[in-house]
């Protein structure tokens, strides 16, 4: 039997499929289904491309033997994921409110 909730079941899921997740985002996601624009992939990126130049420099230390200057690069690079992983959480909860404000119609 088709129910109201079967058919509003099966179009969530329907959208999870057919929506194009980017790479970037989803990588670092807990969920697979993040809603997000091309201003928040562009400043993921630009996060991945800086946390990425601090493992660079990281490794260029290491291999010129300035383990202190490494340790430093690698807790700067920690310490930007935990804000990025923050910043994503507060930005989904902020628009799970926004959603919640509005009007439930069907």
């Amino acid at each position: 039997m088709i129910t109201r909730s079967n058919l509003v079941e099966q179009l969530r899921e329907y959208q999870i499929r057919s929506k194009h997740d980017w790479a970037s985002v989803s990588f670092f996601s807990s969920t697979t289904n993040v809603a997000c624009s091309r201003v928040d992939v562009a400043i993921f990126v630009i996060w991945e491309l800086v946390i990425l130049t601090f493992l660079v420099f990281a490794a260029v230390s290491l291999y010129f033997t300035h383990v202190m200057l490494a340790v430093v690069f690698i807790f700067f690079t920690m310490l930007l994921l935990l804000s990025m992983k923050v910043t994503k959480k507060v930005r989904l909860a902020r628009n799970k409110k926004r959603r919640m404000l509005l009007p439930l119609s069907m």
